[in-house]
């Protein structure tokens, strides 16, 4: 009987043609409606990174302005470009986690599409990380030789603001952690990426503080440009985003961003409930228990969009599947606030202190309610 022979695994298998073709550097670019700026991005990455094997991996959020049919051209001309589009899932961070993920290079770096990053330092960082200084390089905008002068004031006082707050919450060291140009070693984030979270925008800040300060990191300066065309992808519900993830670290993911968010519409809501009950009782003179019953309606709606909109913005949604996600949620919540009485008066029978039977019940109610959403309400198909 013959023996099937082994490859010997000392002994490398590639041909020199193929080992010239494998990249060293993967270029992650996270797009949404970004189809006029991708083209002027790729000639760009042409230009800088003459002499260095490279590809660019566009992972688009399945953009209705045809974001992902413009790469698709660039692909058909160019086998270094390579386009990831994603269905029924949304947001910057989770762009990113995918598309290094699904890189081929042993260096990935992470930049926007708008044209505001400085694809020029792309060489620098490169050689930083192969030269072993670092294991992280970041692009500062604010370090000696950096600037933010694509920010207008209200951008400006926003960054810097949260720059302060994750310094001082969760011990970040580095200048810039709000900078979403940056690049690492495959290795590293391979290490780190089932801790870190698929939600928001601050996909460095995450990975620095999951890090805990085991990361050799480099800032260089850059200038952060003004964008050319599109629109910002930064609304109104980022900072909130941005502060479950701050506390999330803190805890040390001791619960999810996602139960957070969640948690913290939930506590917006008890405002909702409680104007809508005053509303009620002075306003329209409604008796107390029709005034209460309208103001539980009103927050477990604005409850419902609010997460929506910005909990599970990822699996946000759409159309008919809205009325269906809400009587959902009306029926999720209503079976939640049973279980929220029925723990308090449990605790309360056992320790007659009524705020901590109140905030057992508050908490069984909240986690009973993500619980029962995340199955019913916004599951993955």
């Amino acid at each position: 009987m013959n023996e099937a022979v082994l490859p010997d695994l000392d002994q490398p298998t590639q041909t020199t043609e193929q080992a010239a073709n494998v990249p060293m550097l993967s270029v992650v670019v996270p797009t949404f409606n970004e189809r006029d700026n991708v083209g002027v991005l790729y000639g760009k990455l042409e230009a800088t990174l003459k002499g260095i094997a490279w590809e660019v991996l566009f992972v688009d959020d399945n953009s209705p302005d045809g974001t992902s049919e413009v790469v698709r051209a660039l692909a058909a001309q160019d086998a270094r470009v390579r386009c990831v589009r994603r269905i029924g899932r949304r947001g910057l961070s989770g762009a990113c986690i995918e598309g290094i993920l699904a890189s081929s290079a042993p260096f990935a770096a992470v930049m926007d599409a708008d044209l505001q990053h400085d694809e020029t330092q792309l060489p620098k960082m490169l050689a930083l990380l192969e030269s072993g200084e670092a294991e992280l390089v970041v692009g500062s905008r604010y370090i000696a030789g950096g600037s933010a002068a694509g920010f207008n004031r209200r951008r400006a006082g926003a960054s810097a603001f949260a720059t302060e707050v994750a310094k001082r919450v969760l011990g970040v060291r580095i200048a810039d952690p709000m900078s979403g140009f940056f690049m690492i070693r495959r290795d590293r984030f391979e290490q780190l990426a089932p801790e870190l979270s698929t939600q928001g925008f601050k996909i460095l800040l995450d990975i620095v503080a999951t890090a805990r300060g085991e990361l050799r990191t480099v800032e260089i300066p850059f200038t952060f440009g003004s964008r050319l065309h599109g629109e910002s992808k930064l609304d109104s519900m980022v900072a909130l985003d941005f502060l479950g993830l701050v506390l999330a670290k803190f805890t040390h993911d001791t619960v999810s961003l996602r139960f957070l968010l969640f948690a913290m519409v939930g506590g917006t809501g008890l405002f909702v409930h409680l104007g809508t009950l005053f509303l009620g009782l002075q306003l329209f003179e409604l008796p107390f228990a029709e005034a209460q019953a309208l103001g539980a309606f009103v927050a477990m709606t604005s409850n419902f969009v609010l997460n929506n909109f910005l909990t599970y913005r990822d699996q946000r949604l759409k159309g008919l599947a809205i009325l269906r996600g809400l009587l959902a949620f009306y029926l999720v919540c209503s079976v939640g606030l049973f279980a929220n009485v029925g723990v308090a008066f449990s605790v309360y029978d056992q320790e007659p202190i009524w705020w901590l039977a109140g905030a057992a019940g508050a908490l069984m109610g909240v986690v009973w309610n993500y619980a029962m959403s995340g199955l019913f309400v916004w599951r993955k198909r």
